[in-house]
């Protein structure tokens, strides 16, 4: 399995961003899907998450402006990032986990929040 995420950009604090990672290969079916950051010298933190069943969940400092969702037709999941902040300015990672219990990353997208 191989995720190619996007969408990553320099955008200025009050903007909007979506990522989008696509999951690809042959004979595998994805759980849950998560999007993580790291920012520069610090620890790799998880944004939001989304399971199999819709299920969402948020990072605190996000879940009023940010919103994942998932197109399981497409093996995608998006991130909309609205109300950018600087502290927002990180390399993100989509993270799937397939229904074999084995867990995949993408190789990251920079978002950087300045003016």
């Amino acid at each position: 399995v191989q995720l190619q995420a996007s969408g990553g950009a320099l955008v200025q604090p009050g903007g909007s961003l979506r990522l989008s990672c696509v999951a690809s290969g042959r004979g595998f079916r994805i759980n849950a899907m998560a999007w993580y950051r790291q920012a520069p010298g610090k620890q790799r933190e998880l944004v939001a998450s989304i399971t199999s069943g819709g299920s969402k969940n948020y990072e605190e400092s996000v879940k009023d402006r940010f919103s994942i969702s998932r197109d399981n037709a497409k093996n995608t999941v998006y991130l909309q990032m609205n109300r950018l902040k600087p502290d927002d300015t990180a390399v993100y990672y989509c993270n799937i986990w397939t229904a074999t219990l084995r867990n995949f990353w993408g190789q990251g997208t920079l978002v950087t929040v300045s003016s």
